[in-house]
């Protein structure tokens, strides 16, 4: 049995919960035998950040097969007029997303350098 003061177990706890063992005796145990301590810091704007990027990716990706699609109705339903009116309406929502798509890779850059160690 171990005892420890009231700061000495807020310390004991805070070590316990950054090294990421599961079972406080395996914790001590590797403290006593002198293995060395891994800290195993999650940030979770960071992962949430990386949910979110990748949900958008998969967004952008639907946009793609979905537009295809469209190009291709157009074609087939549409007088050549038509179509390359409507697909000029088209590009302009796509020169727009363009345009998005960017910001979000210079954003994706900027998160990069700022929050991700190298």
């Amino acid at each position: 049995m171990v005892r420890f003061s009231d700061v000495q177990y807020a310390e004991f706890l805070s070590m316990y919960e950054q090294s990421g063992i599961r079972s406080k005796a395996r914790f001590i145990l590797a403290r006593i035998f002198g293995e060395a301590l891994r800290v195993i810091k999650t940030d979770s704007s960071a992962v949430d950040f990386v949910m979110k990027l990748s949900a958008l990716y998969g967004q952008i990706r639907s946009v793609g097969v979905n537009y295809n699609q469209i190009v291709k109705q157009l074609h087939t339903t549409f007088g050549e007029k038509k179509a390359l009116a409507m697909l000029y309406k088209l590009e302009q929502e796509t020169i727009e997303l363009s345009k998005i798509g960017r910001e979000v890779l210079q954003l994706c850059e900027q998160f990069k350098k700022e929050c991700l160690p190298e």
